[in-house]
């Protein structure tokens, strides 16, 4: 508005001038500017007032470096807008609207589509949009904000393919995701999960249908033993990059391995794995909680509450180490993978096993062995 009075105070001027040196052609542009600079500020704010922006996006949920869409609405009101912007945290830049909501010859409603993309995973609150209304000239400006508080939008972290480089690593476990022989060692009770064909009925949890909570079968200690399991470990303070990294790695191996047959997930604070099987019914539900994985450099390291398993483990850290935790290569008794972000990997000195999302993956053996037990071996 600071134009809009500096044109009315010349005005003023020029009236005065007018009359005090009797000068009748000063008071025509002096009259001009006055209503000029009176008129338009009133214009602008009663087209603002009448106007309206709204956004609405396409997905609440979008995967790191994949495109979001939004459409944003936008209504003139009886005053239409001689010209504006649009700016909006998803379009980045303004976008000029001049013309298309004119008050002769312009659109009632004009929509923009805008699409955006998130370099990190995580939740992102994402402010309306708010239109600038302007004058052709801008000497007044004002500001129409969109109604409605922000909109929330996940950002999951993105996966890869595995390039494996180790042979014993890249083929499929064919043990993986079937359930062992049950003679005595598996009558202990682990739990619930969706029935799956061919379980006998003694396994069907009878109560949970009769709740109508569908028909559910009971998970036995050893149903997941032969699984595949990775486990995430966030304890890590700053470079948030290399959490980042270990993340996308761990959500990579789990889908990767889950098609192959299936495999499990212990995340932060969890004691026992997620399963993941190959029709990937649960991998929605751990990729959010995966999108969601905060540093806990006090957090204690990952632990599980199950017993001994023989599948293939896949430590992800995002922390320098050597080794593998003496809590969880202590109860699997398969192969060791330690999975580190590339810059933390580069002083091992051991061949890679593979290599996923900025992460490199090393053949630790069994139990806790560390690499220098393996050199000296």
């Amino acid at each position: 508005m600071i134009r809009a009075a500096w044109v009315a105070a010349a005005g003023l001027l020029l009236l005065l001038f007018g009359l005090l040196f009797d000068a009748g052609p000063l008071f025509v542009p002096g009259v001009a500017f006055v209503l000029i600079g009176i008129g338009t500020p009133a214009w602008i704010w009663f087209a603002a007032g009448g106007a309206r922006v709204d956004r609405e996006l396409h997905a609440d949920r979008v995967v790191e470096d994949e495109p979001l869409e939004a459409t944003i609405e936008v209504r003139r009101g009886t005053w239409g807008l001689p010209g504006g912007e649009l700016r909006d945290p998803l379009a980045g830049s303004p976008v000029s609207l001049r013309g298309w909501l004119s008050p002769i010859g312009g659109d009632r409603v004009a929509n923009v589509r805008v699409v955006a993309r998130f370099a990190r995973r995580g939740r992102v609150s994402v402010d309306p949009p708010s239109l600038i209304v302007h004058d052709p000239l801008d000497l007044a400006r004002a500001v129409r904000r969109g109604a409605g508080p922000p909109d929330e939008v996940l950002v999951l972290p993105r996966t890869e393919r595995v390039k494996w480089l180790a042979r014993e690593l890249s083929r499929p476990d064919p043990n993986a995701g079937h359930t062992p022989s049950e003679p005595l060692a598996a009558t202990e009770v682990d739990g619930l999960r969706p029935y799956r064909p061919g379980t006998p009925a003694s396994r069907i949890h009878w109560p949970a249908l009769a709740r109508g909570a569908g028909l559910l079968e009971r998970r036995l200690q050893a149903d997941g033993d032969t699984r595949p399991l990775v486990v995430l470990d966030n304890r890590c303070a700053g470079h948030g990059e290399h959490l980042d990294a270990a993340v996308r790695a761990a959500a990579s191996l789990t889908l990767e391995l889950a098609r192959q047959g299936g495999c499990s997930l212990l995340l932060p604070g969890d004691r026992r794995p997620l399963d993941v099987d190959p029709d990937l019914g649960s991998w929605a539900g751990a990729h959010v909680r995966l999108a969601l994985i905060e540093g806990a450099p006090e957090r204690q390291a990952p632990a599980l509450a199950s017993s001994a398993r023989r599948g293939r483990l896949f430590y992800v850290a995002a922390q320098p180490t050597d080794r593998l935790p003496a809590n969880i290569a202590s109860g699997c008794h398969g192969i060791g993978v330690l999975v580190l972000p590339t810059p933390l990997a580069d002083g091992l000195g051991l061949p890679s096993a593979f290599e996923v999302t900025g992460c490199r993956g090393f053949m630790m053996g069994t139990r806790t062995r560390s690499p220098v037990r393996e050199r000296a071996a």
